[in-house]
């Protein structure tokens, strides 16, 4: 009984049918096709767009550029305003073009110019464009094609600190400069920068002027210093030759 129990119930047997989905692999490069009523349904659901025009990107890069035209954005008038008001109040700004420079680099140069009472700046093209648009800055534009960085001081005394800065970081390479007001280029804002303050510059015109001065009191009075020297010569002659004639008449 114990037997019958342990092999007839107990033991587990394999099942004799197995139920499989397909009869071999499913075709994935070419499935087959569905019934009926399902790729009727499919048909019905299959999502439809519509086929662009041919010159579609270029119409909407139009409306993308229209766009950005007429929007005027509050923060970069706001910019626009801080920027022209320093292009206002410096007396020196040097244009610089920034090539590839680490933020590291970039930092060790601002805080090199900061320590002159130099500040660095940079503003992209739509923020310059309200800057200087109907100035006399407006000449510069055409600068900030590319990336650019501007550096402002209130004192003019400052640009041979700044070439000095600039020869330090070669990635910041100078493009022009305005002094005083004055649009220069790079050799002429390297002049500049040779040139002597004008303290001393004055000190030499008057230098000049006072040399010229005295040239001049001396050649008009060279010809009153020559008769002079040539009558007390000839007064100094005439004693001499009175004073032998009468040392003979008492001989």
């Amino acid at each position: 009984m114990s037997n019958f129990v342990i092999n007839g119930l107990l033991q587990s047997r394999n099942p004799l049918l197995t139920f499989r989905r397909f009869r071999g692999k499913i075709n994935i490069q070419r499935p087959r096709a569905p019934h009926y009523e399902r790729a009727r349904v499919l048909e019905i659901i299959k999502p439809y767009y519509k086929k662009p025009d041919f010159n579609a990107p270029c119409i909407e890069a139009e409306r993308t550029k229209q766009a950005g035209k007429t929007l005027d954005n509050p923060y970069e008038t706001i910019i626009a305003r801080e920027a022209r008001n320093w292009f206002e109040h410096s007396k020196l700004v040097a244009l610089l073009h920034m090539n590839s420079i680490k933020q590291e680099d970039m930092f060790k140069a601002q805080v090199a110019l900061h320590r002159h009472n130099v500040s660095v700046k940079v503003y992209g093209k739509s923020i310059m464009r309200k800057a200087v648009a109907d100035t006399r800055f407006e000449a510069i534009l055409p600068l900030f094609e590319a990336k650019t960085a501007i550096i402002f001081s209130p004192e003019v005394q400052k640009i041979k600190q700044v070439l000095s800065v600039l020869k330090k970081t070669p990635q910041l390479v100078l493009l022009s400069g305005i002094v005083e007001g004055r649009l220069l280029s790079k050799n002429e804002f390297v002049a500049y920068a040779a040139m002597p303050d004008l303290t001393t510059v004055r000190a030499q015109f008057a230098a000049v002027l006072d040399s010229a001065g005295g040239k001049i009191v001396s050649d008009l009075q060279c010809h009153q210093s020559q008769l002079v020297n040539l009558l007390d010569a000839y007064a100094k002659n005439d004693t001499q030759t009175s004073a032998a004639s009468d040392e003979k008449v008492e001989s």
